[in-house]
């Protein structure tokens, strides 16, 4: 039998703790946002920032979209060429070159 070497492994807590943490999930049926995960993430960073406003986003992409379109910015915009090309994608649709 051949061994495998693995270059990278994922950290994973113990499966009982996992499904303990999720269990009010799964008691609520509520799978999108808003659901109790959701609102106990938002109001812990409230505290945390001591702010009064927090959004959730689902993703980076969303975020920096939004972002750029709160900001009311005009022009053009210079990244790396490495960037991922949801961020190109970002800057396009917020109407920046």
């Amino acid at each position: 039998m051949e061994k495998k070497i693995l270059v990278t492994r994922s950290s994973l807590p113990p499966l009982e703790e996992y499904v303990e943490e999720i269990r009010d999930i799964f008691e609520s049926r509520w799978l999108t946002n808003m659901g109790v995960k959701h609102e106990a993430l938002t109001e812990e960073l409230r505290r945390f920032f001591d702010v009064t406003e927090v959004t959730l986003f689902q993703n980076g992409h969303l975020a920096l979209e939004f972002a750029l379109q709160a900001l009311g910015l005009r022009g053009e915009v210079i990244t790396t060429p490495f960037t991922f090309a949801s961020t190109t994608w970002a800057i396009v649709r917020a109407g920046l070159t």
